[in-house]
């Protein structure tokens, strides 16, 4: 082969080369275009709900009764939000709320970590049973009947302790942290211990800093868990005094039905029953929402990190 044959070959061969780098480009941009078409596709259809009801929360009734709101306010009309910022219920269940998805998270970290942190040890004597039974109890329960016998045997029927006790530990989310605490070096807890740190030193001085991505991912499940429920104080408590805001809210809802039967009769304002459920759908919903933005910083890294054991 001639000087000016490899020559020849060596350009084709470059060409070549360039031809497939552009093609992959081309490919990883026709991905990326889809891939954020495809995002902007779910975020409208999670922010379209809200801003209906935003725009139903803030038109008139008759606007409403003919159903002519969809995401614009028609007939601007405050009267919904000053009917649930006057009436007492409505904030007492908001102040509560807030309170019990605090102590509850702050609860319930406490539990997570306390659980995960001695299961990472090799030498904890029947780790593996321990195991066993923690995550045995993510897969079956006794069932509601048995659950509410159990409860009223505790003597925590209308008792607000039974909104936040029994769910205070989450074996998914503790599955979730002892991962992580597995994904630390050993060697800093035996450098620690070395140095005569006990067995609570490690955990405050070393895993809980160390940790902080997934306890601020936590502690967001926790929070919106609680924020969100329902379903233990709709069977636990009868006193309206601790009733939490969804509750309050599921309240609402099935009684719309008599308030729309009552407006058909002529007894009630036409509605007003739907823009007071949209006013209060949005007074619950929006305060949990701007608790993402302060934990957004850890949220994936803490999802991806303690999800899978090295």
């Amino acid at each position: 082969m001639t000087r000016n044959e490899k020559m020849i070959e060596r350009k084709a061969a470059r060409k070549l080369d360039i031809d497939i780098n552009k093609l992959r480009v081309d490919k990883t941009k026709t991905g990326d275009v889809v891939f954020v078409i495809l995002c902007v596709l779910v975020i409208i259809i999670c922010v379209l709900p809200m801003i209906n009801l935003l725009a139903k929360s803030l038109s008139g009734s008759d606007y409403l009764v003919k159903r002519e709101v969809y995401l614009l306010p028609k007939g601007f009309n405050l009267g919904a939000y000053k009917t649930v910022l006057s009436d007492m219920k409505y904030i007492r269940a908001f102040v509560w709320t807030a309170f019990l998805t605090v102590v509850g998270t702050i609860l319930s970290l406490t539990m997570t970590i306390l659980c995960a942190y001695p299961l990472i040890f090799d030498n904890l004597k029947g780790r593996n049973a321990f195991n066993v039974l923690v995550t045995i109890t993510m897969f079956f329960n006794a069932g509601t009947i048995p659950e509410y016998l159990l409860m009223k045997s505790l003597h925590l029927l209308d008792n607000p302790l039974v909104l936040v006790v029994p769910y205070c530990l989450s074996v998914f989310n503790m599955i979730i942290m002892k991962n992580f605490f597995f994904g630390i070096p050993m060697s800093l807890r035996e450098s620690a211990e070395m140095d005569g740190a006990s067995f609570f030193q490690v955990l405050r001085k070393i895993y809980i800093p160390l940790s902080k991505p997934v306890i601020a991912t936590l502690a967001l499940f926790y929070a919106v868990g609680r924020w969100n429920g329902y379903s233990d104080a709709l069977m636990f408590i009868k006193e309206p005094k601790y009733y939490p805001i969804q509750l309050l809210l599921y309240n609402i809802i099935n009684n719309i039905n008599s308030v729309d039967v009552a407006t058909q009769e002529g007894f009630t304002t036409p509605g007003l029953s739907e823009s007071l459920k949209a006013a209060v759908v949005m007074f619950s919903t929006i305060p949990i929402l701007c608790v993402y933005p302060w934990l957004q910083q850890y949220f994936i890294s803490g999802v991806t990190v303690g999800a899978v054991k090295e």
